[in-house]
């Protein structure tokens, strides 16, 4: 069986965010087809766009899959709902965020799936701990993440587990 190597941005903000990342990344040990290899640290990051709402916490889990990427998102999906993923507006608080970051090297722009993800090099709740796992790892069409971390420095980050 083929495998391909992702990475997953995990998030919450609402109803004790440090737990439902920590029980996220067990489910994700749990996909069919697919092995956690190691996950980032867990770092509190302020929010950006709708900035009247809680701080995040947030990480990276670096997986091994033999999902197709759509397959994925699905699986990824059904964690969030389980978790009482809610999206009343746009950049909302939300009990689980789980978003596929990459999928080994492969572009892909359909209107259910992109990747690499489409924000992922401007935000550095992804990229700081994406670096920590990876820092010399290509964002296909970007570049470098420890290059494009430094673009973000403004952004308020803080390592937290």
């Amino acid at each position: 069986m083929s495998t391909t190597t992702v990475y997953v941005g995990l998030g919450s903000n609402l109803d004790g965010p440090h737990g439902h990342v920590l029980r996220a990344l067990d489910e994700l040990a749990r996909l069919p087809g697919t092995r956690l290899v190691r996950h980032s640290a867990l770092y509190r990051s302020a929010p950006l766009a709708f900035t009247a709402q809680p701080d995040f916490v947030n990480a990276v889990a670096q997986l091994e899959t033999a999902l197709e990427p759509r397959r994925l998102l699905d699986e990824l999906s059904a964690i969030e709902a389980r978790h009482g993923r809610g999206r009343p507006y746009p950049n909302a608080p939300r009990t689980l965020d789980l978003d596929l970051l990459l999928y080994g090297q492969t572009v892909l722009d359909s209107p259910e799936l992109t990747l690499p993800h489409p924000r992922m090099h401007e935000r550095a709740f992804v990229l700081e701990p994406l670096a920590e796992l990876e820092p010399c790892a290509m964002i296909p069409g970007r570049g470098r993440v420890d290059e494009l971390l430094r673009d973000c420095r403004g952004q308020q980050i803080e390592r937290i587990a």
